[in-house]
């Protein structure tokens, strides 16, 4: 089995960052099982990220277990990275990020 190396882009971290703020105005401890999450998601994600389907282009979505977010991410199997471009609400249409897709 292939090992993935794991590229974040800087919007994505800012994402999580913004969310987990987001989270620790809710209730305390809530941004701390945000980040948890997030982090078991995409060490799984770097382990089987075919097992995720693509949604629109190149990129593929994985939902963040007990939050409404998804991580959307392509796979670059030349370079054999999982290259992470955002985490967004499942409220939001993916297709907001479009200029950054038309990259890949």
């Amino acid at each position: 089995m292939k090992k993935y190396q794991l590229k974040i882009d800087p919007e994505a971290l800012s994402d999580i960052h913004d969310i987990a703020e987001w989270y620790d105005t809710q209730k305390e401890g809530l941004s701390d099982r945000f980040k948890n999450a997030v982090i078991k998601q995409i060490d799984y994600l770097v382990e089987n990220p075919q097992l995720f389907s693509i949604r629109y282009q190149e990129i593929r979505c994985m939902i963040v277990r007990k939050f409404p977010y998804m991580v959307h991410f392509y796979i670059n199997e030349e370079l054999t990275t999982v290259n992470i471009l955002a985490v967004i609400s499942t409220d939001r249409n993916p297709l907001v990020w479009k200029e950054k897709t038309s990259r890949i």
